[in-house]
């Protein structure tokens, strides 16, 4: 193959050592190119290019020593193992192997020097080295590999199985060769949205990341590397992020570009709904209220994220824009992710619509069949103006006569193809329909910028008045039976409470056992009490029920597991536990808060911690205490857990990064944006060859 292609027109079976299996082994860390290769950066770097003396080890240290030998024998314990002891003027140190042969040991005799390299750990004979890879110094046999004192750090990379860190190291060496020639990899960022200091070509940089000269950097240098805060690390997440931006830019502009209904945003039906409510909307409402009617209005696809604590008021700002479609002579489908969630919305939308005379279907994945075909046929007959449900609005047979409006409640739960596919229900009568995306998981401006570039976002930033922010406290499982008192006391008040719990393992088998055990004990400890239990592993009828008669007050005590996290709104209820609240994450733990509260009453969240507490869950509890702002408490759990996390889910595309982290790099994301959208009206040649060298197949994930 001619080595004038550009490196992405190159296969990496191209290089030396990459046959079949090799190469299909590399395509699944997404390598199939020599350029894709030489983005595939070092985790991290060891650095060999100096010899430490042995009294200057540190237990964790990599390092590179040299010493000689002063005894080496096999010795029994647990496990039987080739003991090595080595020392230099400074001290003395200990070569372990547990997998040897007879001529590695014969190798290894006494007074014989010794260079190797490894990670130092404190074992039984004080500070060890573990199957430390090692050369004898001056002499013909190099042991398991000669360690040779390198000139530039020595790179780490992301693994996949039967690729082994030599093998990656050597081909990306032979990656690195050709970037001599400059002209195979283009430069994609416009100088205008590069940093003054980028003085490297893209090809300088990738050579530099590979390996990077330790002799011609600082002490400050390195420690950049190591921390990816690097200027030529930093130049390659802003590039990746200007990629990212470009993708949700062009989905937006793909969507946008299509036609929709226009629905009036005076209509009669809003009006006699809101002269029905039985409460005011608080201004933050009325101003997101009105940003929705004007995008419905448009003939273009709206594609607006409504962010709201709990408890704000979403559910009737939604319920606003679907009389606008139904006015309007369209359908609207509202997809939710849980089944309790969904009930929830139908029982508050059949309360509003049916003054109105609306017909409102419901589809879920556990209906018999005969229910689900007479759903589905006032459906596609057009009989239903309003549908909601779970995932089982998108299956295969359920049609639409008219879709012109989809909301999707927490939409970061569902999958890509599952929101396209409940999207596409509408496309099928050439009309797009309008998208509505709600969240009560509060979400870091940093990563909206990222994630949801392609919506335009209202935040509902009110709690509707007399509501009294929720009181939490920290309490350790070892009092126990002040909390349990602590339920009775509220029970005898006429007041309502949960107790949820929760396990590590996101097992619902082992959550509904915990669950069990708890309702058991609680029983025994509180036999005057009337106590649910409601789980996962419930039909959808009996948590309905069950819900239904806590909602009423004929269940005092609700014993639950995390189902409950949303969707679950009961006045009465002012008193929820939370058992073992370090396993969860702060979104959801502030989530789960937001079932009590909902009344005028004042609420109390027990976060009942397993003792000891670590440093970390200290830290993360005491937000929750301190703060009821669930925007202050998702900017804490990005910081702590990462963006996958805190969004739920790995599904949403934002944490496909290879370079830029979401937290470190939210400095650059507003430059990002700018070079996207500089590069959108000034250099669109340039959008593809990004989106191929950052994303390469994973371009339509970020199509909700």
């Amino acid at each position: 193959m001619s080595n004038s292609l550009p490196l992405n027109k190159q296969p990496v079976d191209s290089l030396k050592g990459v046959g079949k299996q090799t190469s299909e082994r590399l395509s699944r860390i997404n390598i199939t190119s020599i350029q894709d290769l030489l983005f595939h950066l070092p985790l991290r770097y060891q650095n060999r290019t100096t010899v430490t003396p042995i009294g200057a080890l540190r237990d964790g240290l990599e390092v590179v020593v040299e010493g000689t030998v002063l005894a080496c024998d096999t010795v029994t314990g647990r496990r039987r193992s080739l003991l090595c002891r080595i020392g230099d003027q400074t001290g003395i140190t200990s070569l372990r192997f547990f997998y040897f042969s007879n001529a590695q040991k014969n190798m290894l005799q006494k007074g014989n020097r010794i260079r190797c390299f490894g990670e130092v750990r404190r074992g039984a004979s004080g500070l060890e080295f573990y199957h430390p890879e090692y050369s004898l110094i001056n002499h013909n046999d190099h042991g398991n590999g000669a360690i040779d004192l390198a000139d530039r750090l020595t790179p780490v990379y992301p693994l996949t199985e039967g690729i082994s860190q030599n093998k990656l190291r050597q081909l990306a060496a032979q990656a690195v060769k050709m970037l001599a020639n400059t002209s195979l990899l283009a430069d994609l960022l416009p100088k205008p949205c590069q940093n003054t200091n980028d003085k490297f070509s893209m090809a300088e940089t990738l050579a530099f990341l590979h390996a990077p000269p330790v002799h011609q950097i600082s002490e400050q240098e390195i420690r950049m590397l190591e921390q990816k805060c690097h200027p030529l690390q930093q130049r390659l997440a802003l590039e990746e992020l200007t990629a990212h931006q470009l993708s949700l830019l062009q989905l937006r502009k793909q969507i946008r570009s299509n036609r929709a209904k226009s629905l009036p945003q005076d209509n009669k039906l809003t009006k006699q709904f809101l002269q029905q409510l039985p409460f005011q909307l608080t201004p933050a409402q009325k101003r997101v209220a009105h940003e929705i009617g004007a995008d419905l209005a448009d003939n273009k696809p709206m594609l607006r994220l409504i962010q709201g604590d709990v408890g704000s008021g979403k559910t009737v700002v939604a319920a606003m824009a679907a009389l606008q479609a139904v006015a309007g002579g369209q359908q609207v489908a509202l997809m939710a992710p849980t089944e309790i969630l969904a009930e929830q919305h139908l029982k508050n939308f059949q309360h509003w619509m049916a003054p109105l005379k609306l017909n409102i279907a419901r589809l879920t994945g556990k209906q018999k069949a005969k229910e689900r075909q007479s759903q589905q046929h006032i459906l596609d007959k057009g009989i239903a103006q309003i549908a909601i449900g779970t995932h089982a609005l998108f299956q295969k047979g359920v049609s639409f006569r008219s879709l012109g409006l989809v909301i999707i409640d927490e939409q970061h739960r569902f999958g890509v193809h599952q929101r396209l596919a409940l999207l596409e229900k509408g496309a099928e009568q050439g009309l797009t329909p309008h998208q509505l995306i709600m969240t009560a998981t509060p979400i870091p401006r940093t990563l909206t910028m990222c994630a949801y570039a392609d919506l335009d976002c209202s935040i509902i930033d009110e709690l509707p008045p007399g509501r009294k922010p929720v009181e939490t406290l920290l309490i350790s499982e070892q009092k126990r039976n002040q909390v349990i008192d602590r339920v009775r006391n509220a029970c005898n008040t006429g007041t309502q409470v949960y107790w949820v719990c929760t396990l590590i393992e996101e097992s619902e088998a082992l959550q509904c056992q915990a669950a069990e055990a708890t309702m058991e004990l609680l029983s025994s400890a509180l036999p005057e009490l009337r106590i649910g239990l409601i789980h996962g592993r419930l039909t959808s009828g009996a948590k309905a029920e069950i819900m239904h008669q806590f909602k009423i007050g004929a269940i005092q005590l609700l014993v639950a597991t995390t189902v409950i996290e949303v969707g679950v709104d009961v006045e009465n209820a002012s008193l929820m536990i939370i058992e073992n609240p370090e396993r969860l994450g702060l979104a959801q733990l502030h989530q789960l808060r937001g079932r009590v509260g909902r009344g005028k009453t004042q609420s109390y969240c027990v976060l009942m911690y397993a003792s000891p507490l670590s440093e970390n869950s200290r830290q993360r509890l005491t937000v929750m205490r301190e703060t009821n702002d669930g925007f202050k408490i998702a900017e804490k759990d990005l910081k702590l857990r990462g963006p996958g996390d805190v969004l739920g889910t790995r599904q949403t595309g934002i944490a496909v990064f290879k370079i830029a982290d979401l937290e470190r790099d939210s400095e650059l994301i507003p430059q990002a944006q700018n070079c996207a959208k500089s590069i959108i009206h000034d250099r669109p040649e340039l959008l593809n060859p990004l989106l191929e060298r950052w994303l390469g197949n994973q371009q339509s994930y970020g199509k909700v």
